[in-house]
């Protein structure tokens, strides 16, 4: 089942003020499209992107023709024929369910969309409303000459999702303008739940809105994530041991399923902690022999590019080792550049540094290495180009790591770049 969005790029928004279309503007940092888009190509369960575009607007048809996982429709002369325009581009593509959104709401929610979907698997129509709690009054030459009762009242949002073949059927028959893809589907006879709203899903119209979806945005945008981890590992009989990717000579060697590299075990921790996905064990068992001796690259790697799947990068990571030996400041830049690369940061966002235990417990003793270790995650809102879906991309990856491949850091998505054998763009911003 095909699971379409809609979305509405074809306004020239002259409320908003003077300057490009609105949908095109600078906001945040990025354009406002761009914002728009991204928060439908993450979401879980959208399939296929319908872009509705004005026919001035020749940069953004050469920009977004051809891409896979997107379709151009033309948009009309009000908005109810721009979306009649990009049903009719959906029909050829299996689509069951469509979610049809304005351009010019950039902070909707994954929940939001979530929310709609899983509403019409029960319902022919769901759309998110946020209930009326403001006195409402009527006026007439600037004076108030009535009140409204406001119990029964919503402000209506978008995404607007339906059942494609009714949703399709109703805009074909269709004359003239309306309100929003409700007023069509409601005049076919289309029964729409309403669901949950948010107010941060606000539609920029006036030159205002832009500073209050910045502000929404840019907090979004740079939600943190602290997550921590230990771990330790008993000496045994060896020649070396391997400390943050580094083999270091050593009269004995560390005891582990893996090559029970601690410093790394403990960041791999720390990172499924920091989203809330467990630990080292639950993704790679002990009980399962094809770890055994495995290099601990592949758990870190692992949890670096389940970070990304998730919408989040590294800000920087620090790791304390507990030992009496061996030293490890003669190692410590080695150690940072190492974790670096395989993490995707520069040297100086990552700390290797080491302590004792005066001679206290099992490191005290000499019986062992301990890490302890904190990371820092940044949300980040960026996508692949449509063509792979993130998370296969993001598989394909780590097996191709683990393959071999060598691998550059990726500056949007904070996982790597195979420079080998296979390569996948991200989106230029």
């Amino acid at each position: 089942m095909t699971n379409a969005a809609l979305i509405v790029a074809a306004g020239r928004g002259t409320r908003a003020g003077r300057g490009a279309p609105k949908q095109w503007r600078r906001l945040a940092g990025r354009r406002l499209a761009d914002w728009t888009l991204d928060r439908f190509r993450m979401a879980p369960g959208i399939d296929l992107i319908c872009l509705v575009l004005n026919p001035d607007d020749a940069e953004q048809w050469r920009e977004f023709d051809g891409l896979d996982g997107l379709v151009l429709a033309i948009g009309g002369a009000n908005r109810a024929a721009s979306v009649r325009s990009g049903l009719q581009a959906l029909q050829a593509h299996g689509v069951k369910k469509v979610l049809i959104h304005d351009m010019a709401r950039p902070c909707v929610s994954g929940d939001i969309i979530a929310e709609v979907l899983t509403a019409l698997d029960s319902h022919p129509g769901a759309a998110p409303g946020l209930p009326v709690t403001d006195a409402l009054w009527v006026g007439a030459n600037a004076r108030v000459t009535g009140t409204q009762q406001r119990s029964a009242l919503y402000t209506a949002q978008t995404p607007q999702g339906f059942q494609f073949e009714q949703i399709l059927g109703a805009h074909l028959a269709h004359t003239g303008a309306a309100a929003d893809d409700v007023e069509v589907a409601r005049t076919a006879g289309i029964d729409v739940t309403i669901v949950p709203g948010h107010p941060d899903n606000l539609k920029i119209t006036q030159p205002e809105d832009f500073d209050r979806a910045s502000r929404i945005l840019r907090q979004d945008h740079m939600h943190t994530r602290i997550g921590n981890g230990f771990d330790a590992h008993r000496f045994q009989e060896g020649d070396h041991i391997i400390l943050c990717g580094i083999s270091i000579p050593h009269s004995l060697g560390l005891q582990g399923h893996s090559d029970a590299d601690v410093g790394m075990h403990a960041l791999t921790d720390a990172i499924y902690g920091a989203l809330a996905r467990g630990d080292i064990g639950q993704h790679f068992p002990p009980s399962d022999p094809q770890w055994k001796g495995a290099d601990s690259q592949i758990f870190l790697r692992h949890a670096v590019a389940l970070a990304a799947e998730m919408g989040y990068r590294l800000g920087n990571a620090d790791c304390t080792l507990i030992c009496e030996f061996p030293k490890i400041g003669p190692h410590a830049d080695r150690m940072r550049t190492r974790l670096a690369e395989i993490m995707g940061l520069d040297i100086d966002q990552v700390s290797v540094k080491a302590t004792t235990s005066e001679q206290l417990g099992f490191t005290g003793r000499g019986e062992g290495i301990a890490a302890l270790t904190s990371v820092t995650l940044l949300r980040v809102w960026s996508a692949l180009q449509p063509g792979l879906q993130r998370s296969a991309a993001l598989v394909i990856c780590a097996r191709l790591r683990v393959l071999g491949a060598r691998w550059s850091p990726c500056p949007w998505l904070g996982c790597f770049i195979p420079s080998a054998g296979f390569h996948y763009w991200c989106w230029p911003r």
